[in-house]
């Protein structure tokens, strides 16, 4: 997938990143390390990563302008500005939070600060306040510490009237480490402490919530608007402090759901464009194994993380499910790749039989997911 800037549609910033764009793929072209005659047209979703590790304001402002290249891959509403979902996937700025935490008269403990992007009931003041509660009531039994909400400053003139009629109440909630656990530990707990909020949330049937992500490692931005109105929506974007070192974009084209603003990916692992053919299929078989399910990493709490889907999901919601239980179970995400969605490999003679190997243990242990997708 490339990224071909349309110079005409960005800002300053983008057009300086355009120029840095074009004289670093003139390098490579003579340094033999790029050819034109390979690009492929943009698909509506791709990554942008600092290959040292190191997070930088520019990973952030190429994932912007990334995405806004690729507003093509989604639909408009009528009214011109309701999109049917565009966000970005990036690393928690830790300074910019923590300075947000000092505001609320906390001192911020060493260590990662977690962050979670909630959208709430936004007329129904009562609901949005239960759930707080339930939201604040399961950290606390975990053992961690709440700094306090933040509402997150939203430019609601940018987006179409459709969108802003079913607009949620967008907030975040900031979580410090309490128990001290290491950040893997830590990760875990947040996905276990969602999931309870979540199954509580329903069996309140409370409608309109949703947690786009609850990590102390990333966060994600998205909503029902057009790819160019991402920044301009969510003015946290344009912060200089808002660094990263990776930037997953995603611009949706709706196909077998219609857009909400909870739809909108990228969803909490996966950015998913493509078709699951076998999703009935698919979800029936993850039901019949969740009585089944077994992992040190939940303890005493896999109950907690059922039912794995949830309804009224897409299929590409579906599969990142899927794909968090198991990376917080302990694979890989190469590996839980190669699981979910194997190569088509069974008639494949010129495969090396190692990998043949690999794709029938993965068979063996969890059903393909099939369809194309990137």
């Amino acid at each position: 997938m490339t990224l071909k800037p349309d110079s005409a549609k960005l800002d300053n910033e983008g057009q300086r990143f355009v120029s840095r764009w074009r004289a670093e793929a003139e390098r490579l072209c003579r340094d033999g390390l790029y050819d034109p005659s390979q690009e492929h047209d943009s698909c509506g979703v791709g990554l942008v990563a600092a290959i040292d590790g190191k997070p930088r304001r520019e990973v952030v402002v190429a994932g912007i302008n990334a995405l806004k290249a690729v507003w093509h891959r989604g639909a408009v509403d009528a009214d011109g500005k309701t999109g049917d979902g565009a966000g970005i996937h990036i690393q928690i700025p830790q300074d910019f939070f923590k300075e947000h935490v000092a505001n609320t008269g906390h001192e911020a403990k060493p260590g990662a600060l977690a962050v979670g992007m909630v959208f709430l009931p936004k007329t129904d003041f009562e609901a949005q306040e239960r759930c707080r509660c339930i939201a604040e009531s399961e950290v606390l039994r975990f053992g961690h510490t709440i700094y306090g909400w933040r509402q997150v400053p939203v430019n609601v003139e940018v987006v179409g009237e459709k969108a802003n009629a079913t607009r949620p109440e967008i907030e975040q909630i900031m979580i410090a480490n309490n128990r001290g656990v290491s950040d893997a530990q830590f990760e875990t707990d947040l996905y276990i402490i969602r999931r309870r909020i979540e199954n509580q949330v329903l069996d309140e049937h409370i409608s309109d919530f949703y947690i786009g992500s609850l990590s102390c490692r990333s966060v994600i931005y998205k909503g029902m608007f057009l790819a160019e109105q991402l920044s301009a929506f969510y003015p946290d974007l344009l912060e200089e402090r808002f660094i990263s070192n990776f930037a997953i974009y995603h611009q949706r084209y709706s196909t077998n759901t219609f857009p909400n603003w909870r739809m909108a990916q990228p969803f909490r692992v996966t950015a998913h464009n493509g078709e699951i053919n076998t999703l009935k299929g698919n979800v029936n078989w993850m039901k019949s194994h969740e009585p089944r399910m077994a992992h040190e990493a939940f303890g005493d709490h896999l109950a907690d993380l059922s039912p794995l889907i949830q309804a009224g999901s897409s299929d590409s919601a579906t599969l990142d499910a899927v794909f968090e239980l198991m990376v917080h179970a302990g694979r890989s995400l190469p590996m839980v790749k190669s699981m979910l969605l194997p190569e088509a490999w069974s008639n494949r003679k010129a495969m090396p039989e190692a990998h043949q190997s690999l794709y029938a243990y993965c068979n063996a242990v969890m059903e393909p997911w099939d369809g194309p997708a990137a």
